[in-house]
């Protein structure tokens, strides 16, 4: 341990040794500078997109999936999703469209003004039995100009209906005695 000692006190009197920790504790200095730099400018960059996204239209839903559950083949096609304009220019939906022919949006023309609420209704073809998963795209002004909105259920099959009543013996029309 005292060998160590002589070592360390021998060499940081050496004006070489101190020339050279001046080197690296320089070279230190100057990478956290610049990383904090960095650092600092990222968070200017992300606080600038953070107020571009107040300043514009957004659109901010209930919910972005609907589910319909288990339901009987050809019940209520129908269901809405909800939503308002919470930013600070008018809303404009360019384009809506359904992942498939069995699934259709029907959306606002006109612009939606800030504060103001709108509809997606969206109409999905019950006929079609079994479990379905599918999408509307809408394409808008927004700052997230594409939203992806979800329905999802399963269509069971419609139990048949009874042919009719049936007849009283001994009489086709069903009547008395």
């Amino acid at each position: 341990m005292q060998a160590f000692s002589i070592f360390l006190y021998l060499n940081l009197s050496k004006p070489k040794f101190r020339f050279e920790m001046k080197k690296i504790f320089a070279v230190l200095v100057f990478v956290v500078s610049f990383a904090a730099f960095s650092f600092a400018q990222e968070s200017k960059v992300e606080a600038t997109v953070a107020k571009a996204q107040e300043a514009g239209p957004v659109m901010e839903f209930e919910a972005t999936t609907v589910d319909y559950g288990s339901i009987e083949q050809g019940a209520d096609p129908y269901r809405v999703f909800k939503f308002k304009n919470t930013g600070e220019e008018p809303l404009v939906i360019k384009h809506a469209k359904g992942s498939c022919g069995c699934t259709v949006p029907t959306y606002p023309k006109e612009p939606i003004l800030p504060g103001e609420t709108g509809e997606i209704k969206v109409r999905y073809d019950t006929n079609r039995v079994g479990p379905f998963n599918k999408t509307v795209t809408l394409t808008t002004n927004a700052v997230d100009e594409r939203m992806t909105l979800i329905i999802k259920g399963k269509v069971e099959k419609k139990a048949p209906e009874p042919s009719g009543l049936p007849a009283k013996e001994g009489n086709p029309f069903g009547g008395g005695n």
